[in-house]
């Protein structure tokens, strides 16, 4: 499924390409599942931080199943399950890696589980851990605590030890974070706010969050909920800046000073290109985890290959709960 042109998920096409060959350090991998990211939206779009040469594939999230090896290779065989990140391309039947980017794929999870893990749990553990330093009994605000990285940051928070508030837009969704293990859970409606909307907004957050506000803010949404969020920050508190896709904010700087607080960025791929020995053991704490039943990717629908950009425009609507996956082959 090629982007040929900019564009949302209407301009893709399904094409017929030749079978990838894996070159020197590489295997061809055939995808089984390839899961949905919000970046997808972006990519298409050019919208991304990186925009590659057309025509390419969208989806950088994949599990599948080792097809052949190139010259070189010795750590990975014909039929060996895999699961990884490969930035994009994801959405075809097979492809060419890098194996450096590919994980074993426990045999008791399925491909679109393992499809489902490594970008939003990922993101998350080196969010709250390298840049939020969350510690055993600290409180945290989520915003959008029901999409996958949302869901991510409720169960790693739980699992660290913090209280964790989940903010989301319907009841559903709180029911989604609950299920997750958050402790409280806040319904806010939709952006743009006025001024009044606004500071009641930010008096849940504060409410929510008791005297002495969040240690921790986690914020894969941006928009008009970031202003009323900050507000509710404690003192020295860490406000994690993850995603926009409800926009880019302007948040006044005053409030930085007033609460000596810090505003993070959080950037996992260029965290993991960096430092790949400290991403490496970010995954081996997320595998402990997910083995010990602490964190589950939760794959709420599966989409046939041929409704790919179906799975990229429920995401880009913000109408999903948990992980969208595209089922290949």
């Amino acid at each position: 499924m090629l982007s040929t042109a900019i564009g949302g998920p209407e301009t893709l096409e399904m094409t017929e390409l030749p079978d990838p060959v894996a070159g020197p350090g590489q295997v061809v991998v055939a995808v089984k599942a390839c899961a949905i990211n919000y970046p997808d939206v972006l990519i298409i779009e050019d919208k991304y931080q990186f925009k590659p040469a057309r025509p390419f594939a969208p989806g950088g999230e994949i599990a599948g199943v080792v097809d052949s090896v190139g010259e070189g290779v010795t750590d990975w065989q014909v039929g060996d399950r895999i699961m990884g990140t490969i930035g994009n391309g994801g959405l075809v039947e097979k492809i060419a890696v890098d194996p450096t980017r590919l994980y074993r794929l426990p045999e008791e999870r399925s491909f679109a589980e393992g499809a489902a893990l490594i970008l939003t749990y990922g993101t998350t553990i080196h969010a709250l851990l390298d840049r939020g330093h969350l510690k055993d009994g600290q409180t945290m605000l989520v915003l959008g605590a029901a999409g996958g990285v949302g869901l991510a940051a409720v169960e790693l928070g739980k699992a660290f030890g913090a209280r964790v508030v989940a903010a989301v837009s319907s009841e559903e969704k709180a029911a989604a974070a609950r299920d997750a293990g958050a402790d409280e859970t806040i319904i806010y409606g939709r952006a743009p706010f006025e001024k009044d909307a606004s500071k009641a907004l930010a008096e849940q957050f504060k409410a929510a969050g008791g005297k002495a506000g969040y240690d921790v803010i986690y914020d894969p949404v941006g928009g008009d909920y970031a202003e009323p969020a900050l507000r509710s920050i404690g003192w020295e508190g860490r406000y994690l800046v993850v995603g926009f896709p409800a926009g880019i904010p302007r948040l006044p700087l005053n409030l930085t000073l007033l609460k000596s607080c810090d505003v993070c960025g959080v950037f996992w791929g260029a965290f993991a290109a960096r430092d790949p020995k400290a991403n490496e053991a970010h995954v081996e704490h997320l595998f402990t985890l997910w083995r010990d039943g602490k964190i589950a990717p939760r794959v709420t629908e599966v989409f046939p290959f041929a409704r790919g950009g179906d799975a990229i425009a429920k995401m880009a609507a913000r109408g999903a709960i948990g992980k969208l996956v595209v089922e290949v082959g």
